[in-house]
């Protein structure tokens, strides 16, 4: 059963994350307004190089197609520099285990996934990538992804600001949004995992005596790297990615229950964060409401779910940290879509597995940095729109008019991802590929692969198959439904956004979006919508598993 002090941790740790988030957004709406700061003198040289290498113009500014088409450009450019490094590690420096190349399948896997703030894993870390992979190839695009993510989100409402006349320009927001915001953030985080335990060296893997070795003579790897600064910007990065295959439930990379507690904190903090700004940045503070209290709402919705095991049913796991916490990180990492675990999802309760998919399926609570932010905003549009018709109202968004084009771009929006989903989770198994690598049709089987490309789609990056999908369909496909998943809301959201630059605002207040009533009205239409949209698939998957015991 839950008790007082698990609920005291419950409320410390959001309570935390969204004081913390309220005090950082002033911070980073003043480092996209290009406002003067203590860090100028130290970093203006340094990005003013940036650019004039990259023959970058940061006076120039850019509308939705050419913003969204930087980010897609960079992006792009940075897989292919990651993938070449992971196909030719063998030969290149930083390789004391000297690890070869690895296929290009997976490599083709792993590059999309981490660029696309995914971080699915299809091998384990510690036996496959040298040293200069982790930090040139994962690490860097985890940094990358990461900013893309945040630059999305902050060109999106800036197309929605009153008086806006442009998108900004891509690459300033690119290269402020790692240099003012990720790396300190990221240095700060690295030092007090450090502080509490978790390892950072490349001085190579340690042949160590343990206690059964001093009676049969044999040894253990102890396989350690930079782990701490990969934990810092996975976690902070909502990229989920691990140093481990065994990802956070390795306790190299979450060792007490001290850093299981930081670091869901720092999985929460951005996708806060990034509430309080959209309505700085609108210069309509009340605007945050309906987002941040949307999200929470659906959180909380899932973590009521996801401690049913733990509370009614007196179920729980044996894990390293408990049942309780192991089902709160799971519900935290799918609801702000970071991807990491700190115990096996097989392990797992049906109802817990159940809220895991509803923070994917919803992506809104909060969701990744900067894309859950979008996502809440579509959701309102959606809401907008439907109380509309029922009251005989032209809907309306911060007084500009939602047309039938709006509303037929945030549509597509939605259904892209039960398309991306639902189409590869129903060709594994009609190939067989899903049979190929020993997952059955039973409810457990389709929980597993439906789990599987929910994920991708969702650029989660938690799942059931680890290093056993490691086949060519599986790293093919994921990777298409990763790279969908990922760019193609992105495109769409931000053209809706680019669209309403420059369209009559009404001074006539409609529908209030600030209101407690209009949250649950919100709340309401994103259940219904995922509900309806998912419903008999979650009803063969995870529900089946739990009628069925399994």
């Amino acid at each position: 059963m839950i008790d007082a002090i698990q609920l005291l941790f419950v409320i410390g740790i959001l309570g935390s994350a969204i004081l913390a988030g309220w005090r950082l957004s002033p911070y980073i709406v003043r480092v996209f307004a290009r406002a003067p700061g203590r860090l100028d003198r130290v970093l203006n040289p340094i990005e003013n190089g940036i650019y004039r290498v990259t023959g970058v113009n940061p006076g120039h500014r850019m509308g939705w197609k050419e913003y969204f088409f930087a980010a897609l450009l960079v992006n792009i450019v940075q897989m292919a520099i990651a993938f070449i490094i992971l196909t030719y590690q063998k030969i290149l420096p930083l390789n004391p285990q000297h690890f070869p190349g690895i296929s290009w399948s997976l490599a083709l896997n792993t590059v999309v996934s981490f660029a696309t703030n995914t971080n699915l894993q299809h091998y384990n870390g510690e036996y496959v990538l040298s040293y200069f992979s982790q930090m040139s190839a994962i690490q860097f695009l985890q940094f990358t992804s990461a900013a893309t993510g945040i630059c999305v989100a902050i060109a999106f409402t800036r197309g929605l600001t009153s008086g806006s006349k442009d998108m900004g320009n891509f690459y300033v927001d690119f290269v402020r949004s790692i240099t003012r915001i990720l790396i300190p953030l990221c240095l700060v985080a690295s030092v007090v995992l450090v502080w509490l335990g978790i390892p950072q060296t490349i001085s190579g893997y340690v042949s160590a005596t343990t206690v059964e070795g001093l009676v049969n003579g044999a040894s253990e790897i102890i396989r350690i790297g930079p782990v701490a600064s990969l934990v810092s910007i996975m976690q902070l990065g909502t990229n989920g990615g691990g140093y481990y295959g065994a990802n956070s439930a390795n306790p190299f990379q979450n060792p007490s229950p001290a850093t299981d507690i930081f670091e869901i904190f720092l999985m929460l903090l951005l996708p806060t964060t990034l509430c309080f700004v959209y309505g700085q940045v609108l210069g309509k503070k009340r605007e945050t409401r309906p987002l941040l209290w949307g999200a929470y709402l659906l959180f909380a919705i899932d973590l009521v779910i996801g401690l049913i095991p733990n509370t009614v049913l007196g179920a729980g796991i044996e894990t390293r940290f408990g049942g309780f916490f192991s089902a709160f990180w799971t519900v935290v990492t799918t609801a702000v879509t970071t991807g990491s675990v700190n115990s096996s999802l097989g392990g797992m309760h049906a109802l817990t597995i159940l809220a895991a998919f509803m923070g994917m399926l919803i992506q809104s609570t909060p969701g990744g940095k900067g894309v859950g932010l979008m996502y809440m905003v579509m959701y309102i549009i959606i809401t907008v729109f439907i109380v509309g018709l029922m009251s005989g109202r032209t809907p309306e968004y911060l007084g500009i008019k939602i047309t039938s084009r709006d509303v037929k771009l945030v549509m597509i929006a939605f259904l892209i991802h039960p398309i991306v989903i639902l189409i590869p989770t129903l060709l594994a198994f009609a190939t067989g590929a899903a049979a190929a690598i020993g997952v059955g049709t039973n409810a457990s089987g389709f929980t597993q692969i439906f789990y599987e490309f929910t994920s991708a789609a969702a650029n989660n990056g938690s799942d059931f198959l680890g290093a056993s999908a490691n086949t060519v369909f599986f790293n093919v496909a994921t990777a298409v439904v990763m790279f969908l998943g990922r760019y193609a809301p992105i495109g769409i959201l931000v053209a809706l956004s680019g669209s309403m630059i420059g369209r009559k605002r009404g001074d006539e207040v409609g529908l209030k979006t600030d209101s407690p009533i209009f949250t649950v009205v919100l709340v309401a239409s994103i259940l219904i919508l995922v509900v309806l949209t998912f419903f008999p698939f979650l009803a063969l998957g995870p529900i089946l598993s739990y009628f069925q015991g399994a």
